[in-house]
């Protein structure tokens, strides 16, 4: 499964990254203010820095206005990844820019037959929202495991993007129903290095170590 790092944050991309835990980025309107950055150059320089894909939102609601600026994100570079809503314009939008060669991640899924269509509609990426779905007493992860049924019934090639990851268990239970990629924030990612019983292990060798009298250095 390949790891997306959902932030605008630079500095906290190249931490992940050089450990090669970053396959892609994602972006959006709320991550780019959070940075306090011009999205166009803040965006360059995510691209710069990473090889995978970097998603890039679109903020027009209408189509074509949608596809003008999916064009000058994609300008950005190679691995812009244009991101677009899931309605009707922005599946229009989605039709032309993966027409026109452009990677496109249609965002804001919430049904398997928004998935469906963003399918038919040639996204390189669909996004359904696992954490949102959760928020309102529903099991996003039964989305992901919808949309994976049938995105394999019919050889589909868009890849199940899993966001709105909020826990380490969200990301080891789309693992094993079979999401392509997911994406989270960056303390999520390395939350899933941390467990009580490693804690406890260490605590121990240490107190054992300390009473050997011995230094290795």
């Amino acid at each position: 499964m390949k790891f997306f790092v959902d932030t605008a944050d630079v500095a906290a991309i190249a931490e992940l990254n050089d450990l090669g835990m970053v396959d892609g980025v994602t972006t959006n309107p709320s991550l780019i203010l959070k940075s306090g950055r011009n999205i166009l150059e803040v965006t360059k320089e995510i691209c710069d820095l990473v090889a995978g894909p970097v998603s890039a939102e679109v903020v027009a609601l209408q189509a074509d206005e949608m596809i003008a600026e999916g064009r000058k994100l994609a300008a950005i570079a190679p691995n812009i990844a244009v991101k677009v809503p899931l309605t009707w314009d922005g599946l229009k939008a989605c039709k032309v820019l993966s027409g026109e060669g452009f990677m496109v991640n249609v965002t804001l899924c919430f049904s398997a037959n928004q998935a469906l269509l963003a399918a038919k509609a040639g996204a390189t990426f669909i996004s359904p929202f696992v954490g949102r779905l959760d928020d309102i007493n529903l099991d996003g992860l039964d989305l992901i495991a919808d949309i994976r049924t049938i995105y394999d019934n019919y050889d589909f090639d868009t890849q199940i993007l899993a966001a709105s990851i909020r826990t380490v268990n969200h990301i080891a239970d789309c693992a094993k129903i079979g999401a392509d990629v997911i994406t989270a924030p960056p303390a999520v990612i390395k939350s899933m290095a941390s467990h009580v019983l490693t804690d406890k292990g260490i605590d121990q060798f240490m107190k054992d170590w300390a009473k050997t009298g011995q230094k290795i250095l």
